[in-house]
């Protein structure tokens, strides 16, 4: 598996596996040793699972040899997100040698797939927590503790965890990210999300208001309206989306979909910039990119995921879209928006993908032009269609040569869309210090480039900053402060 370093700009790889940390609550005895693994989704539930074990007793903790309890929250999107996992089950079990009182549990998506495995065959945990139980931890928790090992990976039609205040993990104070809906519907046949992760629901937006509200009387910033996919955000009163139709008359007509919610949150906080992702091309609401010319405060970034240039490659992936389809989407984009940057997804050497298929989308990707990317080749996963449907008949060696040629063209153009930057001013919000040097603040801008630039008198994380930017690499900009923004 490869990848980009734009990559970070979605999926933090310096947030993987790392452990987790947040304010000590006063009063609480025992020690939580939680890592995430994989997408953005996963880190926002394990702000979830930490304030529920927060109201029951657990403070956080880097040390995980004085862990009480350890946590992993798990991704099954691909192969070696696996492998790295169970590495990091083994090192558990070493540590419960030395300290035999401590209990080891799996939440998120590989905790639903390989329940079984994990518990009766190679009984490796204690506990195995899926995505819609993370409220029965604490039972959960009074079974392990009486000697039994505890499972809870039912799907839900219901939860959505509205209620539920996530305790921000390793939070740098400015930007936060807001779950809107879960589960999918998708169901594309080389992904796992829709079994893992069940069905779409969306939550109700008085309750994403308000979590907005306190996170900006905490002095946020920016916050990130997150699902697996939001545009298909559909707000009638709870339930899944697939059972929209079978509402009431009035629940329908006052629906919410996502162009409304977005509508609602930028003019609620003008102050705070507002960005969203996951989008899918074929859900995408014109409505969705009119609210974004209407309201500075959308960030103007896209991440558009297209997975394959090819119709043909994207009809074997069960994707709702076609090449043309996707392409006039991205036309009506820089129509309405031309200043917006658009990332992408992409699979490399899906199943029967010929040299003509994979041709067809570096052609895409040069009209698309994008800022930058995602990039894997394609690795098969155990209950997905594609595994069922399709034999994984495209030679590694192949794949490898595919996959660096797409990264190189990737590379080509967002070095090319950094450079267009050179010699101009933009607006960024300082996140915090550079990765490199603590003499440099690290700022992002709208359309979600990093910026560096050197630190001076009264700049601190979560202001707006004018910066000249005066150098660039393919994946950031270099630059000097200019002035603070209004």
């Amino acid at each position: 598996m490869s990848r980009t370093t734009t990559e970070e700009k979605i999926i933090d790889a310096n947030k993987q596996g790392h452990p987790l940390s947040t304010d000590q609550k006063d009063g609480n005895t025992k020690k939580l040793y939680i890592e995430s693994y994989g997408c953005q989704m996963n880190m926002n539930d394990s702000e979830i699972v930490a304030s529920i074990l927060s109201e029951t007793g657990y403070n956080t903790t880097l040390n995980l040899e004085e862990a009480d309890l350890v946590m992993v929250n798990t991704c099954s999107i691909r192969e070696k997100a696996e492998q790295t996992i169970r590495k990091r089950l083994q090192k558990y079990n070493a540590i419960k040698k030395i300290n035999p009182n401590m209990k080891v549990g799996v939440l998120g998506c590989m905790a639903e797939r390989l329940k079984s495995k994990f518990l009766e065959e190679e009984k490796i945990v204690d506990l195995v927590v899926g995505p819609d139980a993370y409220r029965d931890l604490p039972n959960l928790l009074e079974e392990v503790n009486e000697g039994r090992n505890a499972v809870n990976v039912i799907l839900s039609k219901e939860e959505t965890y509205a209620d539920v205040s996530p305790v921000r993990l390793n939070s740098n104070g400015v930007s936060a990210f807001v779950t809107i809906t879960r589960g999918c519907d998708n169901m594309c046949t080389f992904c796992v999300v829709p079994f893992t992760r069940g069905r779409e629901r969306s939550r109700d937006p008085q309750s994403i208001i308000s979590e907005i509200k306190d996170l900006q009387a905490k002095g946020y910033k920016e916050i990130t309206l997150l699902g697996q996919n939001v545009d298909s955000y559909l707000w009638y009163g709870g339930g899944l989306k697939k059972d929209f139709e079978k509402a009431s008359d009035i629940a329908q007509a006052t629906a919410v979909g996502f162009a409304d919610l977005l509508k609602m949150v930028a003019s609620t906080f003008p102050e705070m910039w507002v960005r969203f992702f996951t989008n899918n091309p074929q859900d995408m609401d014109i409505n969705v990119l009119h609210t974004m010319v209407k309201y500075s405060n959308i960030c103007r970034y896209l991440h558009l995921p297209v997975q394959s240039g090819s119709t043909t490659v994207l009809e074997r992936m069960n994707r709702q879209h076609t090449r043309e389809e996707y392409m006039e989407l991205i036309d009506t984009i820089k129509t309405l928006l031309p200043d917006c940057a658009i990332s992408q997804d992409m699979i490399i050497g899906f199943c029967g993908e010929t040299e003509e298929e994979h041709k067809d989308t570096l052609s895409l990707m040069e009209y698309v032009n994008y800022d930058y990317g995602f990039m894997f080749s394609y690795s098969e996963r155990p209950g997905t269609l594609a595994e069922k449907r399709f034999p994984d008949d495209v030679p590694a060696d192949v794949k490898k040569r595919r996959l660096q040629e797409v990264i190189d063209l990737q590379r080509k153009m967002s070095l090319a869309n950094t450079e267009a930057y050179l010699g101009k001013t933009v607006v960024a919000l300082i996140e915090g210090n550079s990765k490199k040097s603590d003499q440099h603040w690290m700022a992002r801008n709208s359309q979600n480039y990093a910026i560096v630039f050197p630190k001076g008198e009264n700049q601190k994380p979560g202001d707006f900053v004018k910066i000249k930017i005066t150098d660039c690499t393919s994946a950031t900009l270099l630059g000097e402060f200019v002035e603070q923004a209004s």
